[in-house]
């Protein structure tokens, strides 16, 4: 199967559990205080619907627009703007005839299911396939750093040790605690074996995202060749896998960074390697294509490891990973107000480049988890049309003891709504471009 139809595939299974779950956490709270639900729909039925059956006062459908789902509550100013029942005497099962309190809970119930089950899938995570974990010791040639990391410490060679004093389990995480995390310090030990702590500035994060280096700190590793594509200059050259490239034009390259940067400055010309092949030296001449490809893939020695957790650990770490990964994503929610971050911004494409291209259980479970999290932080927005812009009038009535007019709320979705529509096509219109320009 092609991989973007199985990353397909997963995408449309993932939003349909957690569309039909969000749901539900509006549905069952309005039942529990005996609100009228009229409808209850996975996908938009605009003009029509896939599917639809009526049980008591619902009616339960499938629509065919897959861009979200939504419960038609009485008595609510919501999508489906029924503002001919809004002229109505109010009924004693609408939504605008329960106490404010109420009506809370049940706008806070679809965010409140996606957050929850975000936490619960990583703990089910943890619990069934372990936790992943990359120590020092699997990176032998510790990190390769850019120059921006070069330029507030960090050196060739160096291995994190402490992150604010805290060991990484995977070393991997460095950057991202950089870019995100406002880290003070990070101990390191140098390539000769001394450690050394460096102090990391205020707006280290900010320079990271307006610089493009979004990796300043990376993995060293040989420059082993894995495997060398067909037909391409590299096997017209004789290279072979497993092959070592230790020089080219007699410039020493210690790592597959090092290679990649000389062959990026050297597009369209003839180089003189020099590689390692089972203990022996030799020399292969390469005319490199017009981007500075070689045309092989490189080979990697990092290895992740695993360690199994008990219940009461998955709960506990699940918890932690479920904090962070919503800590993480609303700390850098800030970049989207940005020229760079919102020419970054994705649709569903971008969603869809989550899922692995072949069918792995803990990748797709990882990748719903995090979107589930997404949602209830986008959701909880205080944007009209969203949850939060409904739980944002209804605390303002809370406090003010009025409620905003019916008029006012029939505007105010409206300009949500169409707000939220452009969002979406500008989305997916990044998604698009960056598709055609690949």
């Amino acid at each position: 199967m092609e991989p973007m139809v199985m990353k397909g595939i997963q995408l449309l299974l993932s939003l349909s559990l957690l569309i039909v779950l969000h749901e539900l956490g509006h549905f069952i709270p309005a039942k529990i205080f005996k609100t009228r639900v009229e409808k209850f729909f996975l996908f938009f039925d605009v003009k029509f619907a896939l599917f639809k059956k009526k049980f008591g006062d619902t009616v339960y459908g499938i629509g065919w627009l897959p861009l979200g789902g939504y419960v038609k509550i009485s008595g609510m100013i919501d999508e489906s703007m029924d503002t001919e029942q809004m002229k109505q005497p109010a009924k004693p099962w609408e939504f605008r005839s329960k106490p404010a309190w109420q009506r809370l809970i049940i706008m806070l119930g679809g965010v409140t299911v996606n957050l929850i089950l975000g936490f619960l899938i990583y703990m089910m995570i943890l619990f069934v396939w372990g936790k992943n974990t990359l120590s020092n010791s699997e990176l032998p040639m510790g990190m390769g750093v850019s120059p921006l990391a070069k330029e507030i410490g960090f050196q060739k060679g160096d291995q994190i040790l402490l992150v604010d004093g805290q060991p990484l389990e995977v070393a991997l995480d460095i950057n991202k605690m950089l870019l995100i995390r406002s880290v003070e310090t990070v101990e390191v030990q140098r390539a000769n074996g001394q450690k050394e702590l460096i102090q990391i500035p205020k707006n280290f994060g900010d320079r990271m995202f307006s610089s493009g280096q979004m990796n300043v700190l990376y993995p060293r590793f040989p420059a082993v060749i894995d495997s060398v594509l067909p037909d391409q200059g590299a096997y017209k050259a004789g290279f072979n896998a497993g092959d070592q490239i230790i020089a080219a034009n007699d410039q020493v390259i210690e790592d597959w960074q090092e290679l990649s940067d000389f062959n990026n400055k050297n597009p369209s010309q003839e180089i003189s390697y020099v590689v390692l092949r089972e203990e022996n030296r030799d020399t292969l001449n390469l005319v490199l294509d017009a981007q500075g490809k070689m045309g092989v893939f490189p080979g990697s020695n990092i290895k992740i490891s695993t360690v199994e957790l008990s219940l009461g650990e998955s709960i506990t770490e699940g918890f932690s990973y479920g904090y962070w990964t919503l800590y993480d994503y609303v700390a850098q929610f800030k970049y989207v107000f940005t020229k760079k971050g919102a020419s970054q911004l994705g649709g569903f494409g971008a969603i869809g480049s989550l899922f692995p291209s072949t069918w792995d259980w803990r990748a797709f479970w990882a990748s719903t988890a995090f979107i589930s999290i997404i949602l209830a932080f986008m959701n909880l927005l205080p944007i009209p049309a969203l949850d939060g812009g409904h739980v944002m009038f209804l605390l303002y009535e809370m406090v003010s003891g009025k409620k905003p007019n019916d008029k006012f709320m029939e505007y105010a979705q409206m300009i949500g709504f169409f707000l939220l529509l452009a969002l979406v096509i500008y989305a997916n219109g990044n998604d698009l471009f960056r598709f055609l320009s690949n």
